[in-house]
């Protein structure tokens, strides 16, 4: 009797209320399910109602990962979820975060020893040819490329963005990075990873910082003082950081003033999160990090973890939180930056898609290719090619077979037909120790453009038989390498395998050799009074055979200009001993930049120099000419001034602005450069402004950049040896930032 009582007491209540639940129940399905996937909220507003749903063990678990690679793993089976790539970080479906895989590089999407088979991708040339074009837009389609090639192989973070400044022309990994200017090497990588992220990627910009060499890199101190790094490297990577956005900074294997860089409280904590206040996340180069209290130094990410002592963000990171030893607030701080990232790149909120322009894509990389290759010499303008030319000789360096790609984790293959050479070697980096050539041909190219013109091709192996048959052909066109990967640096400045000689060869037999170089960096020319025409090529991409051959032919007008200043000899540069080189294999040793913010052709100008080529040089089958300079002051300098093809052929010019004198007296620094386009005779007008911290010094004690008043000199030139047309303004003193 109670109970029937109950009962009904209880179904009347429950009636009465059910428009109430009724109402309730069509609020909480009104509301998202998960909030943080309201696409109308900014990122970090994202990332904190996500961040804090989180279990200690889920936000560790976001903190570190793997190196994908079959190898590293029981069987060959990766992770679920894993592709065989650089990287993986585990996603939480519960709460639909995806998984981050990672893979390499800058220059298209790597596929590290062919472990997805038959899988290829568009290799566009290297970071310094794509610096060679001085052309932003470029850069940033490439960038493009390569996300949109990430993305539809279910790829989320790039490791691209390389901008380390050129500081020794013996760096094995130069070929990656874009060049010893930092306006220049800024612009143009964080152009690139713009691109990158376009195409809902993270992108990542590395390698923070100094990161100057590969002999000893794990264990190279980079000794320079903060002014000085302020003014030149850091520059680089906060102007592209500025311009790129990028979700992600990856700190380098190196030292800096006695601090591992992935664990570099100063550069990480001070200068990047708090100076520049950056959002994204820092991860670790790949088997980087020493300790778990890289977490209290700025480090947000443990890379490639089985190449380190421990996985030292796992189960250390999560007893250290527990203890009290790196507060929780911290690990939230570390997992958040890495959700504000994905959510700002899109990664939640976009389908990757199933498929790409191939064709359109192979157009970019000629296209970047074609605007690299520097014509450096042109006497008595041998090139293009002469019409009167019916025979060639073409010597050396398989232009037969492709082009040279650079080494390492850099690496991408665009096809199954490429000539691979094995060098050989030991340690980790022994199984990139391989030269790739992709198959696009010079020798068949030149064929197909001149058909009426016998082409003959010599390998090259012996300088004496070469010499026997230059004599008897119009032409020799010679195709010299120099090949450079990641983990070590080149001995000298010479062409490895007797090039030199080969060339010496060629061009006592004949006058008319003209030398097509394809290297990673600055080389020793010591023929070079001998030979008429020198191009430097770099590594052109998967399309380089063509542009090569339209170079050469007059179909594409040169407009490439040097990133890098070559030097007449390594004595040239403040070590000339490349540091380290007799170092034990953990021996901890120093490089000191003495040079300080004086990188490249700055030190060449301070020191009355004369390279063998200057920044900035590069020659065109047009001529340019500069007027109607205007120099306006205030808050910085700004010019406007006036570029006129007056030759005969269409071309591309790359004006660059120097600053010329400060207040405090002789200066010399890029502050502007610009690419145009002009028909002969075409006339454009060009107006720059200079970023006000290019004609700043930076004043550690009061932690700003410093403007002197007072007057600025600026010249528009087309190198950094030419005096071009010069004009002055008075700028207004004033403190800037950092």
């Amino acid at each position: 009797m109670t109970f029937g009582n109950t009962f009904r007491s209880a179904l009347k209540a429950v009636v009465a209320a059910a428009p109430l639940l009724a109402a309730l129940s069509t609020t909480t399905l009104a509301q998202p399910a998960k909030p943080w996937l309201n696409t109308t909220l900014s990122p970090d507003e994202r990332a904190s109602l996500l961040e804090r749903e989180l279990t200690l063990d889920e936000r560790v678990s976001l903190v570190h990962g793997p190196m994908a690679l079959p190898f590293f793993f029981p069987g060959g089976k990766l992770p679920d979820g894993a592709l065989p790539a650089a990287g993986f970080v585990r996603g939480i479906p519960r709460l639909g975060i995806p998984n981050q895989v990672e893979s390499d590089a800058s220059l298209g999407v790597t596929n590290p020893m062919g472990v997805r088979p038959g899988d290829f991708a568009t290799a566009l040339p290297s970071s310094l040819a794509l610096a060679a074009t001085f052309n932003p837009q470029i850069a940033y389609d490439g960038g493009a490329v390569v996300g949109l090639e990430a993305r539809t192989r279910g790829i989320n973070v790039q490791l691209a963005g390389g901008v380390n400044l050129a500081r020794d022309p013996r760096n094995g990994r130069n070929f990656e990075y874009a060049g010893e200017d930092p306006l220049l090497a800024g612009t143009l990588v964080g152009e690139s990873i713009r691109g990158v992220q376009s195409q809902n990627v993270i992108s990542t910009i590395k390698h923070y910082a100094l990161n100057g060499q590969e002999t000893g890199r794990n264990f190279a101190n980079s000794v320079i003082d903060e002014q000085a790094m302020r003014e030149s490297d850091l520059l680089a990577f906060q102007i592209a950081i500025e311009k790129g956005q990028p979700g992600s900074v990856m700190c380098a294997y190196n030292l800096i003033n006695g601090a591992y860089a992935c664990g570099h409280d100063f550069l990480l904590n001070k200068v990047l999160k708090q100076d520049w206040g950056y959002k994204g996340y820092v991860m670790s180069d790949w088997g980087a990090v020493k300790s778990t209290d890289f977490a209290m130094k700025g480090l947000d990410q443990q890379s490639g973890e089985q190449l380190d002592k421990d996985v030292w963000f796992g189960a250390p990171l999560k007893a250290a939180v527990e203890n009290g030893t790196i507060p929780a607030s911290r690990l939230s701080d570390m997992s958040h930056r890495i959700l504000r990232s994905m959510f700002a790149a899109g990664l939640f909120d976009t389908q990757a898609p199933k498929t790409y322009d191939a064709v359109r894509h192979a157009a970019v990389a000629k296209t970047e290719a074609d605007e690299a290759i520097v014509l450096l010499k042109n006497e008595g303008d041998i090139l293009p090619v002469a019409a009167t030319a019916r025979s060639i000789l073409v010597v050396g360096g398989h232009a037969d077979a492709g082009v040279i790609s650079g080494g390492g984790s850099s690496q991408v293959t665009a096809g199954p037909d490429q000539l691979v050479i094995a060098q050989g070697g030991e340690g980790p980096m022994a199984m990139f120790n391989r030269v790739n050539y992709h198959p696009s041909s010079p020798l068949k190219a030149l064929r197909a453009r001149l058909p009426d013109t016998r082409i003959a091709f010599d390998t090259g192996l012996y300088p004496e038989e070469v010499a026997r048959k230059a004599r008897s052909f119009d032409l020799v066109i010679v195709f010299a390498t120099q090949w450079t990967g990641e983990g070590e640096d080149v001995p000298s400045l010479n062409l490895p395998h007797g090039q030199n000689a080969l060339i010496e060869a060629a061009a006592t037999a004949n006058p008319k050799t003209i030398v097509v170089l394809q290297t990673g960096n600055a080389v020793n020319m010591p023929w070079l009074s001998r030979v008429p025409a020198v191009i430097e090529a770099w590594y052109p991409g998967q399309e380089g055979g063509a542009a090569i051959a339209d170079v050469l032919t007059g179909a594409t007008n040169p407009s490439g200009h040097l990133p890098v200043t070559f030097p007449a000899s390594i004595e040239q540069y403040p070590r000339v001993n490349l540091p380290g080189i007799d170092a034990g294999p953990t021996e901890l040793f120093d490089v000191v930049y003495e040079e300080g913010a004086d990188v490249g052709y700055r030190r060449f100008a301070k020191l009355g120099m004369k390279p063998l080529f200057p920044f900035g040089h590069g020659l065109s089958y047009s001529d340019f000419s500069y007027g109607d300079l205007k120099v306006s002051g205030g808050n910085t300098v700004e010019v406007s001034f006036t570029v006129t093809n007056t030759g005969k052929v269409r071309g591309k010019d790359a004006p660059q602005v120097y600053l010329n004198a400060t207040p405090g007296g002789k200066a010399k620094r890029l502050i502007a450069f610009s690419k145009v386009d002009l028909a002969p005779g075409e006339t454009k007008t060009v107006v720059l402004a200079a970023d006000p911290r290019l004609l700043a010094s930076f004043d550690t004690a009061s932690n700003n950049w410093v403007v002197a008043g007072g007057t600025y000199t600026v010249a528009v030139a087309e190198d950094a040896d030419d005096a071009g047309i010069t004009g002055s303004a008075q700028v207004k003193a004033q403190r800037l930032k950092p």
